[in-house]
């Protein structure tokens, strides 16, 4: 039977990199990610950077990206930073629900504000019903008055 079974076999044999290969390309990566601007001094390296070259030539002819430059996010090593590094006094950035929480609170004073100032509508209502209420409390005093006053002079009109 031939490879694959007997659909026969499509496809490429698998190609496997040495370790070596594969360490000189870390350390080439980890050279870009340290010193991106520093440029390379010739020396025994010479040979590392020509075969690094090579692959780098190589690589970017294969596929897209020859064409285009492609950046994985996923190959570059993931630095963890430390706790000295970390800045504290930078401002932290609010999440939304912290900015809307923050909004409501700041147009709830404004509100509250305005409300004691007397010029929201519902503060013009509550003004207008304590002035009706008033004059009513204002006109039954006098009404107490009157009618004391009354009962006094009765009172005093039959002693008599």
């Amino acid at each position: 039977m031939p490879r694959g079974g007997k659909r026969g076999h499509k496809g490429r044999g698998k190609q496997f990199s040495n370790p070596e290969e594969i360490d000189r390309q870390m350390k080439a990566q980890k050279e870009l990610e340290e010193n991106p601007n520093a440029e390379k001094v010739d020396s025994a390296d010479s040979e590392d950077e020509s075969s690094s070259e090579d692959e780098n030539e190589s690589r970017k002819k294969c596929g897209v990206e020859g064409i285009i430059e492609i950046e994985n996010p996923n190959r570059m090593s993931q630095k963890s930073k430390k706790v000295a590094e970390l800045d504290v006094s930078a401002p932290r950035e609010l999440s939304r629900r912290e900015r809307e929480e923050i909004e409501k609170q700041k147009s709830k004073e404004r509100y509250m504000k305005l409300h004691l100032e007397g010029k929201t509508e519902q503060a013009r209502a509550d003004l207008a019903r304590l002035a009706i209420i008033k004059k009513q409390r204002e006109d039954a005093a006098k009404k107490r008055d009157d009618l004391k006053k009354d009962k006094d002079t009765d009172e005093s009109k039959a002693k008599r």
